[in-house]
């Protein structure tokens, strides 16, 4: 079967963030009244696996092996079977 995978990669609490500083500086300084920004990515990936149960614990596996640092990064997985 074919799974869409949406993996959310964002800071931990407390680990700064240059890019969302900026970010809520210049929308702030645009005129809008932002708290703060925190900045972070999402990796959309195909993969072919035999179960859902599989393609969670492949997801998983990335996000520890590759995508996500476990010191300053948090994640989410969302998985979603293909047609």
């Amino acid at each position: 079967m074919k799974y869409r995978l949406k993996i959310h990669v964002s800071l931990k609490l407390g680990h700064s963030d240059p890019e969302g500083e900026t970010a809520a500086r210049l929308l702030k300084e645009l005129g809008y009244k932002v708290e703060s920004v925190s900045v972070g990515k999402v990796y959309t990936v195909f993969l072919e696996a035999a179960s859902r149960r599989e393609a969670e614990q492949k997801a998983e596996e990335m996000c520890r092996r590759l995508l996500a640092n476990p010191t300053k990064d948090d994640y989410m997985i969302a998985v979603e079977e293909m047609k």
